[in-house]
């Protein structure tokens, strides 16, 4: 995979719809932060935000400055936005932690909530960091959570019902890892690179923590405006072809030095 310059990138995110005009509809998105503004756990995404997010309007000035989309209370149906710049920039601030991870071999644990899309991102992610001495984290056996199993594929802990790989929101899932780890004296990992709730309790729980987020995800770019996690990367987390993201993921890796 030839590795794209930023502006090929930027280019790249907007034809795919990765970023720029992005399928999730506006009113889908206030009608998300509106949720997690009235208290809703299924949109903290594992995070604890207490009484601090309880205006929507707050929570859109947040998603504005963090992800791109449009900042106008008045937009309320029709098409929403990713910044590619803002996804570009924060790429390059995680990165940064990766480059880190790889000096200091560290241990890492790699987690999604959306196989259907980012399970390639993150194995590929996993596969460089291993090649740069990191131990990544190989999650206990037997792990359950939300009626389902916690199970691990291509290096990356995913969450399995009836013998097949659920797109899920639960901090459940991440629990069940880090309290199997617990169990078995093992030693947690000392950065957490996920999505979704695997990311917002990860870093609820103290861990660092690296993640991306869509639009209508507003959890996790509150949890990075508060310093609980590191980086959130906005885009938009399931396209029809997971292929699109392969430039994005040979920019990053690139960029951390693990190519």
């Amino acid at each position: 995979m030839p590795i794209p310059s930023r502006a090929a990138l930027v280019e790249h995110l907007v034809r795919t719809r990765i970023a720029g005009n992005v399928a999730t509809p506006r009113d889908n998105n206030l009608a998300h932060y509106r949720k997690l503004a009235n208290g809703d756990r299924h949109y903290w995404l594992g995070l604890e935000l207490g009484d601090r997010w309880t205006d929507e309007q707050d929570v859109l000035a947040v998603m504005a400055e963090r992800c791109g989309v449009d900042d106008d209370p008045a937009h309320r149906v029709g098409q929403d936005t990713i910044d590619p710049e803002l996804t570009v920039d924060a790429l390059d601030r995680m990165a940064g932690r990766l480059r880190k991870a790889a000096a200091d071999r560290d241990r890492v644990l790699f987690a999604t909530g959306h196989p259907g899309a980012l399970l390639d991102v993150h194995s590929r992610t996993a596969a460089a960091l291993r090649a740069a001495g990191c131990d990544i984290v190989r999650i206990p056996g037997g792990l359950t959570a939300d009626e389902g199993y916690v199970v691990q594929f291509a290096d990356v802990a995913v969450f399995e019902r009836g013998a097949t790989l659920w797109h899920t929101h639960s901090p459940g899932p991440m629990n069940a890892v880090l309290d199997g780890l617990r169990a078995l004296d093992q030693p947690l990992p000392g950065l957490v690179v996920a999505d979704h709730g695997w990311a917002g309790r990860a870093a609820q729980r103290g861990i660092d923590t690296v993640g991306y987020a869509d639009c209508n995800d507003p959890a996790l770019f509150i949890g990075e405006a508060e310093g609980t996690l590191q980086v959130t990367v906005p885009l938009d987390d399931h396209v029809l072809d997971p292929r699109s993201y392969e430039p994005m993921t040979a920019y990053l890796l690139d960029a951390a030095g693990l190519l």
